[in-house]
């Protein structure tokens, strides 16, 4: 994430970044809080998914916000962050700004 990420708003210029998934989908919706995203809200009956109405969460990082989260993810991502064993020191929520939560 953090590659597509650098590469939309540093390479491409884009202005947003979105994440959508299936409002029921709560492993998704985490993810994408974890990743600094905001929650926008929920498009209700977007699509007919499986036999039943599917409810789209939305969730977005904005290019203001990505300089303080690209901080973080390189705290996060930096072989100093890293046990001897592969295992993670501090987590990317406990490194990302707090209006990134």
């Amino acid at each position: 994430m953090y590659l597509m990420m650098k590469r939309v708003f540093e390479d491409l210029g884009y202005r947003r970044y979105e994440w959508k998934c299936d409002a029921l989908n709560a492993a998704s919706r985490s993810a994408a809080k974890r990743l600094g995203m905001t929650f926008e809200g929920v498009f209700r009956q977007a699509t007919i998914y499986k036999n039943r109405n599917r409810d789209t969460a939305w969730f977005s990082l904005l290019d203001v916000e990505w300089p303080q989260m690209k901080k973080a993810f390189e705290l996060w991502l930096h072989p100093n962050n890293f046990s001897d064993d592969g295992s993670q020191i501090h987590r990317l929520q406990d490194l990302k700004p707090n209006q990134c939560l």
